[in-house]
């Protein structure tokens, strides 16, 4: 297969907008700009572009940027952890469906991950494997829900069917929502990063890559902050007991058990990420098609790309 792989863009189905129109007494929508801007819930607003809504225009900015395969992702915005749980489930088996049948009619140009309504574990694992019996190849997930980190215990049951299933689990964070970080796009600009940081950090300490390991986790825009202060945490696992106590190996070690995408926009960081965990474990993404995106997406080992997807 020749052209670029992108494993990090997001599109919302047709299907899905319809649902968002007509649901929008219990979810809070805004359409602004003539329906060119988004707000869901308050809070996550972004411009909608057609390429988000609009499969031709997708596949005609993939076709421009030499794009062959993509792996599409549900937008963050939807996960809607903090909504009614069987409205969460009701979208997530929408989407998924839409995805899915997208995938299946365009299978040579897209794979494509379920959303899971991980406010509630057990359905999040069921829909999990249903998505998956689709076709889809595992989900997008959020860091945490209600300030809960994907190490508590009430995420156990999504964990096993993760790892029964060999899923990949690509770790996406919204928003900071750190008071201090609310001015000058902080919140986006260094937040974002920093939420991906925290989980990353809480899966790896906490023992998660033992107990899971047979699920493929991926993390968005370079892992966040980790892999450049892993020197940190290597150092406190040689200085303190309680940071040794629940890994079998040391962090940089672990380091290496990721996936990540190229989302730097620095060729510099991405050398060093590189070299930390060598080209078998960096993919190629964009972001495509957020304001906030690295496009056309560079591409440090196709061969990755392959094994990561199970691709031909």
């Amino acid at each position: 297969m020749e052209g670029r792989f992108d494993v990090h863009t997001h599109f919302i189905p047709p299907e899905v907008v319809q649902w968002l129109k007509k649901e929008k007494k219990h979810i809070p929508v805004h359409w602004g700009d003539n329906g060119k801007t988004l707000t869901i819930n308050h809070q996550w607003g972004f411009d909608l572009k057609d390429e988000f809504i609009d499969p031709n225009a997708y596949f005609k900015a993939q076709h421009q940027a030499r794009v062959s395969h993509s792996l599409v992702s549900p937008i963050p915005q939807l996960f809607l952890y903090d909504i009614e749980a069987t409205i969460t489930k009701e979208l997530s088996r929408l989407y998924n469906d839409a995805l899915s049948r997208w995938v299946s009619e365009h299978s040579a140009r897209l794979s494509a991950l379920a959303t899971v309504p991980l406010n509630q574990p057990e359905q999040a694992a069921l829909e999990l494997r249903r998505a998956m019996q689709h076709g889809l190849k595992g989900a997008i997930i959020g860091p945490s829900v209600q300030q809960k980190l994907l190490t508590d215990e009430s995420f156990i049951p999504f964990w096993e069917e993760a790892d029964a299933l060999g899923a990949i689990l690509f770790i996406h964070p919204l928003l900071c929502d750190d008071p201090r970080l609310q001015g000058r796009r902080m919140a986006n600009l260094i937040g974002v990063p920093w939420e991906t940081t925290i989980c990353a950090t809480d899966l790896l300490l906490g023992g998660w890559m033992d107990r899971y390991p047979r699920v493929r986790i991926l993390l968005a825009h370079g892992g966040g902050f980790l892999p450049y202060q892993i020197g940190r945490l290597q150092k406190g696992y040689e200085m303190w007991r309680p940071v040794a106590a629940s890994v079998q190996a040391p962090p940089t070690d672990y380091l290496r058990r990721f996936w990540f995408d190229t989302v730097l926009w620095d060729s510099r960081a991405l050398r060093l990420l590189v070299d930390l965990v060598g080209k078998e474990r960096v993919l190629p993404g964009s972001d495509f098609p957020f304001d906030l995106s690295h496009w056309p997406p560079v591409q440090p080992s196709l061969e990755a790309v392959h094994a990561f997807l199970g691709l031909p």
